[in-house]
Formats: structure tokens, C-alpha cells, sequence
């Protein structure tokens, strides 16, 4: 009987190599080091946080049911991104038709906030939070990958299926476009 040794300090790629090889615990591994962190990007991308558990869990899934195709030299943690990346789409894509059906069903609905004088820090926090909401998916996406989960531009432009270089002019357009509009809330201060 071959003994599963299975420690802390074992690279992704290798437990993904013993997790193709049938190495349960080493998949478990893997679980334990990206679900806290995979849960955490769907959070910021869909509505709901019971959606961000389920999500989580079908990465895993997906993963499991694939680990036999991942090949040698392939990096576990973008992978496990692009899953991710690519179930958000499909979410995006199910809440764009809803949403569509909803705004036919009944009209919509203003809401404004009050914007109060003196902003503290975590109104700041709920001000970003806020302006992120009103990107498109893949800006968000970019924001989140790049500045949340702290992964490269390589690997995000990867991720997402364009050049490094597109990758790169995006964020910096999308950075430039945070920053007026957290100016905005800044002048209110004054």
C-alpha cells in the first residue's frame, strides 16, 4: 500500500500532479489553499453570496472532473482563475437575460444616495465598492483579478483571452476612471 504524503510546503503543480495520479488528499489541498480566495472573487462578481458558495464549489468540481487532463507545466492557480473567470461569464450572461425579462415585467425603479459631507474611510471603502459596481463585467473582472487577487498581467491577460498589452491599457484606463470619480467624493469633503 503506497502512503499519500501530503505536506503544506508541496507546490500546486505537484499536489495537481498527485491529484491526477488519484491523490484525493492532495486535491483537498488544493481546496483548502484557493476555496477561501475563489468564494472571495465571486463575491465581488455576482449578487449573491450563496451564488459565490455554489460557484466555488463548481470550480472544484470542474476541476476534479478535468484533473486527468491538466498537463505538466501548466500553472494551477491561473487555471483554477480561468475556470472561475469563465463560470462568471455564464452568470453574467444568465443575470444580463433576467434582468432584460425583469425590466419588461416592470419599470424601473430610481434610487439615490445621499451623499453626506464628511466621507471616512469606509465610506470611501462603500464609494469604490460602488463605482465597481457600475463597470461592465470585465472591467470589473480586471479590477478584481489584478488589484484583490494580486495576479500578474500575464496571467490575467490568460485568464481572459487577450494580449498582455490590452490587459495593461485597460487597467490603466480603468484606474484613471476610479480616480475621477473617487474625486468626485473627495470635492464633496471640502
Amino acid at each position: 500500500m503506497k502512503i499519500d504524503f501530503i505536506t503544506s510546503r508541496q507546490s500546486d503543480e505537484r499536489l495537481m500532479q498527485k491529484a491526477a495520479k488519484g491523490s484525493e488528499r492532495a486535491f483537498e489541498e488544493l481546496y483548502n489553499r484557493y476555496a477561501r480566495r475563489l468564494k472571495g472573487f465571486f463575491s465581488r462578481q455576482v449578487s449573491c453570496r450563496d451564488m459565490a458558495s455554489d460557484l466555488t464549489q463548481d470550480v472544484f468540481l470542474r476541476a476534479y472532473a478535468a484533473r486527468h487532463t491538466w498537463r505538466e507545466g501548466k500553472k494551477v492557480e491561473p487555471w483554477l482563475f480561468t475556470i472561475a473567470y469563465n463560470l462568471c461569464r455564464n452568470t453574467w450572461r444568465h443575470q444580463q437575460v433576467e434582468a432584460e425579462y425583469m425590466s419588461t415585467a416592470k419599470a424601473e425603479e430610481s434610487v439615490t444616495a445621499d451623499i453626506e459631507v464628511d466621507i471616512d474611510q469606509s465610506m470611501l471603502d462603500k464609494a469604490l465598492h460602488d463605482i465597481l459596481e457600475t463597470l461592465d463585467e470585465q472591467s470589473r473582472a480586471l479590477f478584481s483579478l489584478r488589484y484583490e487577487e494580486e495576479l500578474s498581467v500575464s496571467q490575467i491577460a490568460a485568464i481572459i483571452g487577450i494580449p498582455e498589452g490590452t490587459v495593461k491599457s485597460r487597467l490603466h484606463r480603468l484606474i484613471n476612471n476610479i480616480k475621477q470619480q473617487i474625486k468626485k467624493y473627495e470635492d464633496y469633503r471640502v
